[in-house]
């Protein structure tokens, strides 16, 4: 999945990892950063099982460990910055 989002918009890609068991595929995700990207985790809060999450913040690979609840206003301040970038803002 990661792999052909790269493919289709080159370095432009937000990943969130909300949740999920085990490590994921976290090489993916450090292709995302190489790419240009960001990848925003949920943060560990109340979970038990950190998961996918976890494994992406431990890795560092993380530009933000939200709150479920912090997610999105933090989302469309990316997409803002996204597109104040494209337009030469």
């Amino acid at each position: 999945m990661f792999t052909s989002a790269i493919e289709a918009w080159q370095g432009s890609i937000l990943a969130l990892i909300l949740t999920g068991m085990g490590s994921g595929r976290h090489a993916r995700r450090q292709d995302i950063i190489a790419a240009g990207g960001s990848v925003i985790a949920q943060g560990r809060g109340y979970k038990r099982v950190w998961g996918m999450p976890g494994a992406a913040a431990q890795a560092g690979i993380c530009s933000a460990g939200l709150p479920l609840n912090q997610i999105a206003p933090n989302w469309s301040g990316c997409f803002q910055e996204i597109a104040r970038d494209a337009v030469g803002l």
